[in-house]
């Protein structure tokens, strides 16, 4: 059973240092309502009416830097240069930067931000032919017997991860990520890791997770106490857990399967000793209290 995030009156504090904005699965597209495979309703177009409610939230608040987006902003039953052109002329700046699509960034000092490409290795987003596409088909052949390989059918436990809508995070990206910590821990930088996919199966559904979740984590236990929290999408309805190394799992509610009239958005206030998740609507707020290591990580280089 998934932990829920803690909702309700959390105890006074100081100004946060800083603040940012957080969404998820927007997957927007100009196209009646539908049905997950699931059978969870999807709700196409008011999805860009709960994305315009959060960017005006977070231009209304005096302290938020910065939003995040944490992937399928449009869905692919709409065309995406279609869609991408309604959702940017709504959030005015939201496209990638150029180049891969893992990159980290410092938004004030003692704080870095790691977004990774949880689809740099995967079975979509390139050409079949493509060697990468290739070596993902043969991965998922040897993982998932179905001719869907979008079905997890008699797949059991968390092996139910191995289906084509996930992905993985390549040799290349993994020895970049060991660089980056390895580089913030001499620093003595907390760290807060995004990507679309999660990597704790007690903050997701099995279906949800990263392929190669286990090997990411490897590479995050190296440097305990530098990462403080996890950030993620993808896994609609959300979840929260907080693992033995002290890293806080936040998957984030999608807004796709928002009803007329309701919401899910946030943003999050950093402070010294935790981060504050603020949730509007079906996104709950929660609390996620720093460690001891990771604030002894901190003071080392004070």
């Amino acid at each position: 059973m998934l932990a829920r995030p803690t909702a309700g009156v959390v105890r006074p504090a100081a100004e946060p240092l800083f603040s940012f904005g957080v969404i998820a699965d927007v997957q927007y597209a100009d196209i009646p309502d539908g049905r997950s495979f699931l059978g969870v309703p999807r709700y196409y177009r008011h999805s860009l009416a709960v994305l315009r409610r959060a960017v005006q939230s977070w231009n209304a608040s005096p302290n938020v830097r910065f939003c995040l987006n944490f992937g399928d902003i449009v869905d692919g039953l709409c065309p995406k240069h279609l869609s991408l052109h309604t959702i940017r002329a709504v959030t005015r700046e939201m496209p990638s930067p150029p180049g891969r699509a893992y990159y980290d960034f410092s938004p004030c000092p003692r704080w870095r931000f790691v977004v990774l490409d949880a689809y740099d290795f995967s079975a979509v987003g390139r050409p079949r032919g493509h060697p990468v596409s290739a070596a993902a088909r043969r991965f998922l052949a040897a993982r998932n017997p179905n001719r869907d390989k979008n079905s997890p059918a008699g797949l059991a436990g968390e092996d139910r991860r191995f289906v084509a809508f996930n992905g993985g995070v390549g040799d290349a990206q993994l020895r970049w990520l060991d660089a980056v910590l390895r580089g913030a821990a001499r620093r003595g930088e907390r760290v807060v890791v995004c990507s679309h996919l999660p990597v704790c199966p007690a903050a997701a559904s099995p279906t949800g997770l990263m392929w190669n979740y286990g090997e990411v984590m490897d590479v995050v236990r190296r440097h305990e106490g530098c990462v403080v929290a996890w950030l993620a999408g993808h896994d609609h309805k959300g979840g929260y857990a907080a693992d033995e190394w002290g890293v806080h799992h936040r998957t984030l509610e999608a807004a796709l399967e928002c009803p007329p009239g309701t919401d899910a958005f946030g943003r999050v206030e950093v402070y010294t000793d935790r981060l504050r998740l603020v949730g509007t609507g079906r996104m709950p707020s929660t609390e996620m209290m720093f460690s001891s290591s990771s604030s002894e990580i901190a003071a080392s280089s004070a």
